[in-house]
């Protein structure tokens, strides 16, 4: 097959039922917020623990009585040292035998936790894409391979670090015997310079030979159900017999990642940064990873990716946009319960973050102006739409673990907001500044929440065997049109808040 076949059957994939695919990708954008709830309930049990010792109170009556911090630490550095040295009893308070050790915990589970959400992630994505190169189901194709590979894909991740570790050991190690024979022979210190970059050159020519082999292992594991050792040999012949394919995957992959870093770094200088993500997952992992697998299977003769879709891309665009609106009102609509549940929990937790920052007010002090400095509208909505949407798609997709991380976002926002509002210094200001966009973009996060909570329901009832994964596929599925939908609200939400809400609370002032 020619590179332009690979080509065709990578955009036939992308536009042929997206909903049966990209679910895959906007999961792996969930791992973030899945692994999170970790350090978020260990922040919780630390507060309980510091509010039953007496702990919080101390910490409260310190907070009280300290100065306000220099604004310019480096004007007068004694004012700075002085404000500082006023933080050590806060800081006694905090470093304690119980509180160490759940800091200890907290990061070694979420270690874990986000190894192995990533193995069985990138083996659901790669089963999605050999499922929809061969024009079957793809979130199905997804769930068994996660289920099916998750192992496997762990044992390449770990593989592949030890690989790197004791290639990076070996330079290490020559650098500081080449150093030590300089410091004891000095006339050799011309010979040091070449042997050390002798060094690093074999080491860079080993960890490129090493990632290649390992970045089509994954896809042997699929398309061959090889295992770990036998990935590796499948992915070392297939290099070996298919030169031209591999290093047309190679160089794509390399100049995509370049032209989005450089992308993403000329948008940050004006603090757009949440576009980058979207972009990321919504087109670069899952452009990739369908092309390795489609030079993979094309190795394999087992090719048969689905019809292009007869509408024209922007035809089809408009399509989904419509189609996104409506799974998000008819989602809304079948749900008003999981919707009850939300806004409950959603004024709970601002209540529970007001209370906790009540003490603080008049010593911790917010201000919506302060936050507004430097504001450039274009660059503002555009970043604002792209980190709601993604908190929208990771509480949605987040909830596939059993619920927990969707509800925990939805908490963590909420005592966040509510902490924010009581420290306000002008709460009017606050109130004038949030309506005009908070009317759209408020709903559009608790819906996100309810979904969330309907999707980790669905997992729940398919693990219990309740439910089959086509049921699931499908949850998952109408979740993506739904998000189609909320990302359409957020839109609006953006540009009222990027052109809008900044000088309609002014009148306020």
């Amino acid at each position: 097959m020619s590179l332009s076949d690979y080509v065709a059957a990578v955009v036939a994939v992308l536009r042929r039922r997206p909903g049966d695919f990209l679910p895959a990708y906007l999961i792996g954008a969930s791992i973030p917020a899945i692994v999170r709830t970790v350090p978020f309930l260990a922040v919780a049990v630390a507060y309980l623990f510091l509010a039953t010792t007496g702990r919080l109170e101390t910490i409260r009556t310190h907070l009280t009585d300290l100065e306000q911090p220099p604004t310019d630490p480096n004007a007068d550095p004694e004012q700075f040292e002085s404000w500082a040295a006023g933080l050590e009893p806060v800081v006694d308070q905090l470093v304690t035998p119980p509180l160490l050790a759940l800091a200890a915990v907290t990061v070694l589970v979420s270690i874990a936790l986000f190894a192995l959400a990533s193995a069985a992630v990138a083996a659901g994505q790669l089963g999605a894409c050999y499922g929809r190169l061969r024009d079957e189901r793809g979130l199905v194709a997804a769930l068994s391979g996660a289920r099916r590979y998750w192992p496997r894909f762990l044992g390449l991740f770990v593989l592949e670090l030890l690989c790197w570790a004791v290639i990076l050991v070996a330079v290490g190690t020559v650098t500081a015997v080449v150093a030590g024979s300089v410091s004891l022979l000095g006339g050799l210190s011309l010979l040091a310079v070449p042997v050390v970059l002798l060094a690093v050159g074999v080491a860079i020519i080993a960890l490129l030979a090493i990632r290649a082999v390992f970045a089509f292992a994954p896809v042997a594991v699929v398309v061959d159900d090889a295992g770990v050792v036998g990935s590796l040999r499948h992915a070392a012949g297939f290099i070996r017999r298919q030169p031209v394919e591999a290093g047309f995957y190679y160089v794509m992959a390399v100049g995509a990642f370049l032209a989005l870093s450089t992308v993403s770094g000329l948008l940050s200088l004006v603090d757009v940064v949440a576009l980058g993500s979207l972009v990321t997952s919504f087109v670069l992992f899952p452009t990739l990873d369908l092309l390795k697998t489609a030079v993979y299977c094309g190795y394999r003769d087992r090719l048969e990716p689905p019809a292009s879709p007869p509408r024209s891309p922007r035809g089809q665009f408009r399509a989904g946009l419509g189609r996104g609106w409506s799974a998000l009102t008819a989602f809304v609509r079948s749900h008003p319960g999981t919707h009850v549940l939300v806004i409950v929990l959603a004024g709970l937790s601002f209540w529970a973050g007001w209370l906790v920052a009540d003490p603080y007010a008049g010593t911790v002090e917010a201000s919506i102006a302060g936050r507004l400095e430097g504001h450039f509208p274009p660059a503002a909505a555009v970043e604002l739409f792209g980190n709601n949407w993604l908190v929208a798609l990771s509480t949605a997709y987040g909830g596939l673990a059993l619920v927990v991380p969707a509800i925990v976002s939805l908490l963590f926002n909420g005592v966040f907001l509510g902490a924010i509002a009581r420290l306000e210094t002008d709460p009017t200001q606050l109130a004038a500044f949030v309506a005009p966009h908070g009317i759209f973009e408020i709903p559009a996060i608790l819906v996100s929440a309810a979904l969330g909570i309907a999707v980790g329901a669905a997992g729940w009832r398919t693990l219990r065997g309740r439910a089959s994964r086509v049921e699931l596929a499908d949850t998952l599925e109408r979740a993506f049109w739904v998000l189609v939908g909320i990302g359409m609200v957020l839109a609006v939400a953006a540009l009222i808040e990027g052109f809008v809400s900044p000088y309609y609370y002014r009148l306020f002032l």
